[in-house]
């Protein structure tokens, strides 16, 4: 009567099969191994807490922090001011005779900016390790950089050599005594404050350049961009 009822006007041989091989189908699908779920994403990393940092923290790690924040700004504005503006300097002639020592009578240029800050950072770098540094960064330095490209790689080569001098210093060296043609006389730990100083006191005159062209600074901007490798 069942049969009867539900396959109402299906030949009851018929309607047994599709059942029995729907039956079949199911018991075949049950057997089949179950698939593990696609793992979940990995969580964001979160910036580690005042309490993490006192476990670990040195003077070096310290110093390092902080340049890498100013590393950010310096080279994504790098990055983001096109080839075409790295001439620009707002004003001409302005300076002459007030510092004959540092140079031509005139406001650096952007890519004259970004040379000085690259120059520096290798100086205090050499400094720091007890090297001895590149002469006239000031004026430009030694490297033959020149490009927006070449420039760049300049940058960045240098603050991965100053990070790497600022991350070395300890509690027993942070009074050594400093010996070069920069920032000094003075200790270890006087001079790395001098590195922190200089690259923000550059940033503060870079960001005014790309505000007067129109570029509002990565490190402005709501969503920042990476910088590259």
């Amino acid at each position: 009567m069942i049969f009867r009822r539900l396959g109402a006007g299906i030949p009851l041989a018929l309607f047994v099969a599709i059942i029995v091989s729907a039956a079949a189908f199911a018991a075949q699908q049950s057997a089949k191994p179950t698939q593990n779920p696609p793992p979940a994403s990995a969580p964001p990393s979160k910036e580690p807490t005042s309490a993490d940092l006192s476990r670990t923290e040195t003077i070096g790690s310290a110093m390092r922090r902080v340049f890498e924040y100013e590393e950010y700004e310096v080279r994504s504005s790098a990055e983001a001011m096109p080839a075409d503006k790295y001439d620009f300097r707002p004003a001409t002639g302005l300076f002459a005779n007030t510092k004959p020592a540092f140079g031509p009578a005139e406001v650096r240029t952007f890519a004259e900016q970004i040379k000085h800050i690259a120059c520096a950072n290798l100086a205090f770098s050499e400094e720091l390790d007890g090297k001895t540094p590149p002469a006239g960064c000031e004026q430009g330095g030694p490297s033959t950089a020149k490009t927006r490209e070449e420039l760049i790689v300049y940058l960045h080569d240098s603050f991965k050599a100053l990070k790497a001098s600022l991350g070395a210093i300890t509690d027993k060296n942070k009074f050594d005594p400093m010996t070069g043609d920069y920032a000094t006389p003075n200790t270890r730990l006087g001079l790395a404050g001098v590195c922190l100083w200089h690259v923000a006191d550059h940033y503060g005159q870079i960001i005014i350049y790309m505000r007067l062209n129109g570029i509002v600074p990565p490190a402005s901007r709501p969503d920042p961009p990476k910088i590259s490798d």
